[in-house]
């Protein structure tokens, strides 16, 4: 007999949740969203009209959907990062298994939080670092547990991220300011540590140092002739990489940012978007004269228990977005792009002639976003309610807490200019 769908209900109308909730428009008999909860009665609407989801089963907060009966087996939390423990705690009390969206939180004492809850409770939490599943890193994580390259001895990973990515999300946008947001790599690599510590898996972090600052992204390093809004007074506006013009109105690559201040609006005209850029939309605003105060790069090295040691960079307004990693091991090496879907893996050769090998992957980028990872995250989230074998993707929630808990002591090591230590979870 085939299984019942999974029934899920979405806590936090946006973009994550809802992305996440339409694998049931395309997979209706494996996952059915029955109730949405979202404050903002516009996202809550649109939603619930495109799962269906009957009126009463419409709610403004987590809170009030965890006080009814247990409505579905599990929970897709989408929320803001602030909102993400608050919110979910309730639903692991009532019973639910949770999807939450990355980062888990912004402080160690709610990851600490919710930890316990989890082991009280004994409900599954699965984060949504959707790259352990797309095909790139699962090609290398594979490679790892088949022993390909030997032990781990160093990796080094680095995330470009481009200068239009960097402006709407981390300059002009919501990810700009520590009092109201994350650390910086928490806020935008939090993949990427969590790839690290998916790599090392079973292998605690036990120390990290750290260094960047906001070097470029300030007054008085804008260009003579900038104003203080791109459409009312810079004289480069036409020149600029970083032109609000350029990016909202003609790139439109990061729209669902900026727009989000007139989305009462209903359907914006071309007219209501540039009136919103001259106005009092922040992602209008020169990027040098804007109230950002997180980094603009850091870099980070983690050193693992078993004496691997690992680094990662982290970079804002380069041309071209990527990530870049290189694992180092006692037998052999990987190397590889993401977003060209290519690997190089390389042995010592010592036969006459030869230095080493090489094998030469190619790996898919089609479907779905973030390479591929969106759908399969999904689907392991599915199998894992339903208590069967998920993918190698899938491991215990402490390689996530790993991967944030690394963020936090990056964040202690660059402020405090020093080594911190990584909070030992098997003692807590």
């Amino acid at each position: 007999m085939p299984k019942p769908p999974v029934t899920a209900v979405i806590i936090g109308c946006g973009h994550r949740g809802v992305g996440y909730g339409r694998y049931s428009l395309m997979h209706p008999d494996e996952l059915k969203v029955v109730a949405v909860a979202d404050p903002d009665p516009i996202r809550r609407g649109r939603t619930g009209d495109l799962f269906a989801v009957p009126p009463e089963r419409r709610f403004d907060t987590a809170q009030e959907l965890a006080q009814q009966p247990q409505l579905a087996d599990a929970a897709i939390n989408g929320t803001m990062d602030r909102d993400h423990v608050p919110t979910t705690l309730p639903l692991l009390d009532a019973g639910y298994d949770v999807l939450l969206e990355k980062p888990i939180c912004s402080t160690k004492e709610e990851l600490l939080l919710l930890l316990g809850k989890v082991r009280e409770t004994g409900r599954k939490l699965m984060i949504g670092h959707v790259l352990r599943h797309a095909p790139f890193y699962v090609a290398i994580k594979r490679r790892l547990l088949d022993g390909e390259i030997g032990e781990l001895m160093t990796i080094h990973s680095e995330e470009a991220v481009s200068y239009h990515h960097a402006a709407a999300a981390f300059i002009r946008g919501r990810w700009s300011r520590r009092d109201d947001s994350n650390p910086m790599l928490l806020a935008k690599c939090c993949h990427d540590l969590d790839l690290i510590a998916w790599y090392k898996s079973g292998i605690r972090p036990t120390q990290v140092s750290s260094m960047g600052s906001r070097m470029y992204f300030r007054e008085e390093r804008a260009p003579e002739g900038a104003g203080t809004r791109c459409l009312v007074d810079c004289r480069i506006e036409e020149s600029c990489p970083y032109s609000a013009r350029k990016n909202y109105l003609e790139q439109k690559l990061w729209g669902p940012y900026c727009w989000e201040a007139i989305e009462h609006l209903g359907n914006a005209t071309a007219e209501d978007k540039v009136e919103s850029l001259k106005t009092d939309n922040p992602h209008g605003r020169c990027v040098w004269r804007c109230d950002n105060d997180v980094v603009d790069h850091q870099s980070a090295m983690i050193e693992f228990e078993d004496g691997c040691v690992t680094t990662h960079d982290m970079i804002c307004g380069t041309a071209r977005p990527g990530r870049t990693v290189h694992l180092l091991g006692t037998t052999g090496e990987i190397e590889g792009f993401m977003e060209d879907g290519k690997l190089v893996v390389r042995h010592p050769d010592a036969r006459a002639g030869h230095e080493y090998s090489e094998e030469k992957i190619e790996l898919s980028l089609t479907g779905d976003g973030h390479g591929g990872g969106d759908t399969r995250l999904v689907e392991d989230f599915i199998h894992t309610v339903r208590g069967e074998p998920a993918s190698i993707s899938t491991t215990s929630i402490e390689d996530s807490v790993y991967g944030h808990l690394i963020a936090f002591a990056a964040d202690e090591g660059m402020v405090g200019r020093r080594v911190a230590q990584v909070t030992d979870l098997e003692t807590r």
